[in-house]
């Protein structure tokens, strides 16, 4: 019997004990006898049916509590269902023993879970430090909610605060609900000092209703503090009228101004093709790769835009372009250029992983294409950055365009004309293999037929004559800017040497040097020795015969790689029919003409 009473007794000790652990977790850890003595306002708590003033009242009085809690023990919210349950059921009990006509805690504040502390409530946050973690150990709430908050002056403050912590929370997590009701707690029970069972201090963090003093003055003070009130109240009414009409004023701006943008992103998005596969990214996404697009990340600029160096959240390294020019012009660009190189998928060919719009009123209209990534940069950056190529890497570049272009002009249909060839939009990935890049300016063919257009696109130097004299775009315009490209890798030289008094366009350099026989002068000094000199040759003879003025006399692209890869022999290059540096002269004076000085000078071009 004594044995059987001994190996009992633990047994009965760890029962005890689990009760008693069990109970310390189930109770409600908040003290509510405040709710009896703190002077609330009950009166919209006694109507039956219940007033709806009298929900929130009794949000702001349970609030009272938990920012007196979170000011005892650093935790935000409960600790589980079961003493939420606990919480509610006090204080439903110190509202029955006021007599009140019926049960409002259920009516009112909604079941238990949504007083448990829940990290995706708001960021993450669940205790004081979590708080200090994620909006900084300063926040202007620590300035604006100090002391006390008596009088609409202090109170506003402290409630604008709180609206700007909770926007910066946000922020940090877009599916936050309750950023809000912490800050309001964490103002009411560590920012100001009273603590959130003083009066003051819940009148205007927690919005709790007060109840009125009872005066025990005579009658005439009496009435002549009604009349003061009364007098107050009518003037803090028509403030608060005419504090709605502005309020009201600037919403509807607001939303107005709102629309407007929501139409400008709607519209854009619109016009780009539904089956284009282009990803379309929040700016948040973008800003979050860029890490808020600093100037550190930045690997390029022009009249173009900006582009930034960037890591998506897949660990994708990444090129973000954003377009500066906001007019329609750049609204057509980048649409033009999602809806081309969408559709084109070639290892020569820069490909495109998505692209952003977006406005708003405080920063407008914004647009950003995203790009895989090239370590190596622009070929420009190599030609004359100092960053001098082999002869392998060069005939590598060189191949690699034209195989690029070929596919543009003959792999897709209809064709496309890319419009802009140089060595800035011609990119090197990490092994120095060229993509073509930039389809801004880029122009889908009629099947069949040349382009004539009245906007000339392209860069000045590359352009063929016919195209910035007439307006006359053909596949061939592609291979005179293809042949100033090869020029350009082959000697290290600028399409146009500005050095000496006037101007030279690299096609006359080099042609002056293959009718004197002195192909060898046109070689960058750098590569010389580098490879086979027939074919380095072959491939300034290319270059020149891709370049000629006389559109017929120039290869197809895809000739022009089979003459590359030596699978097709040089035709004999024919002479040039005008000094070239005097055609391009005409030309530039033609493409920056108006109209109508076009119409006058036709009379006069076969006369130069």
């Amino acid at each position: 019997m004594g044995k059987s009473q001994i190996s009992l007794s633990p047994i009965l000790f760890l029962f005890s004990l689990i009760v008693f652990i069990d109970s310390v977790t189930c109770s409600c850890p908040i003290n509510f006898g405040y709710v009896q003595t703190f002077p609330w306002d009950t009166h919209s708590c006694n109507k039956d049916p219940i007033d709806k003033g009298c929900c929130q009242t009794l949000i702001s009085l349970f609030g009272l509590g938990l920012a007196q809690h979170l000011k005892e023990t650093s935790m935000f919210y409960l600790p589980n269902t079961d003493s939420s349950s606990s919480c509610l059921s006090n204080f439903q009990s110190k509202l029955d023993a006021m007599s009140f006509p019926r049960s409002l805690v259920s009516e009112c504040l909604g079941n238990s879970t949504r007083y448990v502390v829940n990290r995706t409530s708001c960021a993450g946050i669940t205790t004081t430090q979590d708080w200090v973690e994620k909006a900084g150990a300063e926040t202007l709430l620590d300035s604006s909610c100090k002391g006390d908050l008596t009088g609409l002056t202090r109170c506003s403050l402290c409630l604008d605060a709180g609206m700007k912590v909770n926007a910066q929370l946000v922020s940090l997590d877009k599916n936050a609900t309750k950023c809000f009701q912490y800050a309001v707690l964490y103002a009411a029970g560590i920012v100001n000092e009273f603590g959130p069972e003083d009066v003051r201090t819940a009148a205007c963090i927690l919005a709790l209703p007060l109840a009125s003093s009872k005066s025990r003055n005579s009658s005439s003070k009496d009435n002549l503090y009604k009349w003061l009130f009364g007098s107050l109240g009518a003037c803090m009414g028509f403030l608060f009228a005419m504090g709605l009409i502005v309020l009201y004023r600037m919403r509807d701006k607001r939303k107005k101004q709102k629309a407007l943008h929501e139409e400008y992103v709607t519209g854009v998005k619109a016009r780009v093709l539904p089956n284009t596969g282009a990803k379309w990214f929040s700016l948040a996404e973008l800003e979050q790769a860029t890490k808020g697009f600093p100037q550190r990340n930045m690997i390029g600029q022009g009249g173009y835009g900006v582009v930034y160096r960037g890591i998506l959240s897949d660990g994708t390294v990444v090129a973000i372009k954003q377009i500066l020019n906001l007019d329609t012009k750049g609204d057509d660009e980048f649409v033009n250029e999602v809806e081309i190189i969408s559709k084109i998928k070639h290892k020569n060919l820069l490909s495109l992983r998505g692209c952003c719009v977006t406005s708003d009123p405080s920063r407008g209209k914004r647009r950003y294409l995203v790009y895989d990534f090239m370590p190596n940069g622009s070929l420009n950056d190599h030609l004359f950055d100092k960053k001098p190529l082999s002869w392998p890497q060069r005939k590598n570049i060189i191949l690699d365009v034209a195989k690029g272009l070929a596919y543009l002009h003959y792999g897709i249909k209809p064709a496309i004309y890319h419009r802009d060839i140089k060595a800035t939009n011609i990119l090197l990935d990490s092994e120095m293999r060229a993509r073509l890049a930039d389809f801004g300016m880029a122009k889908q063919s009629m099947e069949g037929q040349s382009h004539l257009t009245t906007r000339v696109a392209g860069t000045y130097g590359y352009l063929a004559p016919e195209y910035a004299l007439y307006g006359q775009l053909t596949e061939k315009s592609d291979v005179y800017s293809f042949g100033i490209v090869i020029l350009e890798i082959m000697s290290g030289r600028r399409v146009l040497d500005t050095t000496n008094s006037s101007t030279l366009l690299i096609t006359d350099w080099a042609w002056t040097r293959v009718k004197s026989g002195n192909v060898g002068e046109i070689f960058d000094e750098t590569i010389r020795e580098g490879g086979p000199r027939g074919v380095m040759e072959r491939f300034v003879f290319v270059g020149i015969l891709c370049a000629h003025v006389m559109v017929a006399l120039r290869p197809t692209i895809s000739d022009a790689l089979k003459m590359l890869e030596g699978d097709i022999d040089i035709p004999k290059i024919p002479d040039r029919p005008l000094p070239l540096s005097h055609e391009s002269f005409r030309s530039s004076l033609w493409y920056s003409a108006s109209m109508s000085e076009r119409s006058r000078a036709c009379s006069s071009i076969s006369s130069v």
